[in-house]
């Protein structure tokens, strides 16, 4: 599985989002991918960004991308 890095969208960014993991087969996101969103205000953001960063869990998924955006 490969990280791919990408920065937030302005609507995103204007929803208090502050970091997504999206899991694809693909480079880019697809419409049926499930997208998992951090809020600036969610208490334990920290903690969610470390696990949906991490995808050794993920080695043998169908996934072949984590596709991060951040900031």
């Amino acid at each position: 599985m490969k990280d791919i890095k990408k920065k937030l969208s302005k609507e995103q960014i204007n929803k208090g989002i502050i970091f997504t993991s999206t899991l694809s087969k693909y480079r880019n996101e697809q419409e049926e991918d499930t997208v998992h969103s951090v809020y600036d205000n969610q208490e334990d953001k920290n903690e969610i960004i470390t696990r949906l960063s991490d995808t050794t869990f993920f080695i043998n998924s169908p996934y072949n991308f984590n596709i991060i955006r951040t900031i």
